[in-house]
């Protein structure tokens, strides 16, 4: 029984410290060195600290350790430390549990962070629509200013319905246990879709959409969200161009079993530092040319989504004033396979 409560210890995810007064390590696992409780035979100073209060009023203390960022490599940056007397009876040993809080600490700093977002991106179109409100009732008796500021009124309002439909959409993505409504999707069709959504704005800027020759590749997945990430990535390429420069999407099969859709442009580029965060939300590479264009910074998130839920993959190559390639790796559809992994679980036999 010792032994198998020694292994239970040893490969537990909770770090276990046992201590002295002396401050001594009676017994510690793999855990609690991974959580900087101990190093060594050396008890962290922070938590041998807290050790010795409890020694002395036998009360229970909860330490929250926050630890460097280390090169080799741990995740580990964030650590709840309970210490307690081992027993209330002998008071010579303490023991301390650590749970590592990193995830939930990342999850907590995100869901700030987007709050923080949220309400910085909507109070911009919302102070506009005050403003614009105003400077109309001022002057309500002037045709061409009631036009003017009840075009620029109708602009911020859409602005802020599209912001307000991304952020519902993106919820939906992120909470979603599985996509409805999958089905075998032609990607040519999703290409033909995602170019006829943005064919005027193309045509306004004197853009030309190329694309390349037909597949017929079919991936298993929901047409409507394949054809919005795609749109998104076509109108990102639009905005970000300038004038008479052609934007491209093309579809390549590659390793048999994964298809390659990308999307082209020869515009303006993305700095290597800001690629790494391009598909974070409301980050925008450039915000006066994606404000000017309306663009709610949710895109690339949406992009990100929706590949995930399709068990795909999205990656960015760019080059300043050189331009982007944004590329969408999805697991191509074969009737044969579909139906064997369909058919597994169902009684089926193999």
């Amino acid at each position: 029984m010792s032994q198998v409560m020694h292994l239970a210890i040893q490969g537990s995810t909770t770090g276990f410290l046992v201590v002295n007064r002396a401050g001594r390590v009676v017994l510690s696992n793999p855990r609690a060195h991974e959580m900087s409780i101990v190093h060594g035979r050396t008890v962290n100073p922070t938590v041998m600290e807290t050790a010795a209060g409890v020694f002395d009023d036998l009360e229970t203390r909860t330490l929250d350790l926050e630890l460097p960022k280390r090169a080799t490599g741990s995740l580990v940056r964030h650590v709840c430390a309970v210490v307690k007397p081992l027993t209330l009876t002998d008071t010579s040993f303490v023991i301390v549990y650590g749970t590592d809080e990193s995830e939930n600490m990342r999850m907590e700093s995100a869901r700030r962070d987007f709050v923080a977002n949220v309400s910085h991106e909507l109070k911009t179109p919302v102070g506009g629509i005050s403003l614009l409100a105003e400077a109309l009732l001022q002057d309500p008796g002037e045709p061409e200013m009631v036009m003017y500021f009840g075009n620029k009124l109708l602009k911020e309002s859409q602005r802020m319905g599209e912001m307000i439909t991304d952020l519902i959409n993106l919820s939906k993505l992120q909470g979603a246990e599985a996509l409805p409504d999958m089905a075998p999707v032609r990607v040519d069709d999703v290409i033909d879709d995602a170019i006829q959504r943005n064919q005027v704005a193309a045509d306004n800027r004197e853009i030309e959409l190329t694309r390349s020759e037909n597949t017929e590749i079919k991936v298993m997945g929901d047409r409507a969200l394949l054809t919005a990430a795609v749109s998104n990535l076509v109108s990102n390429a639009i905005n970000y161009s300038p004038s008479n420069q052609p934007v491209t999407i093309t579809q390549k099969v590659v390793r048999d079993d994964v298809v390659h859709i990308r999307v082209t442009d020869r515009g303006i580029g993305i700095a290597p530092e800001d690629q790494k965060r391009v598909f974070e939300r409301f980050y925008r590479v450039d915000k006066a040319r994606s404000r000017a264009t309306g663009g709610t910074g949710l895109g690339l998130a949406i992009v990100k989504h929706v590949v995930a839920n399709h068990g795909g993959n999205i990656k960015v190559w760019s080059r300043l004033e050189t331009g982007s390639t944004f590329t969408i790796e999805l697991p191509i559809y074969t009737p044969e396979a579909h139906v064997a992994v369909g058919g597994l679980g169902k009684g089926e036999k193999q």
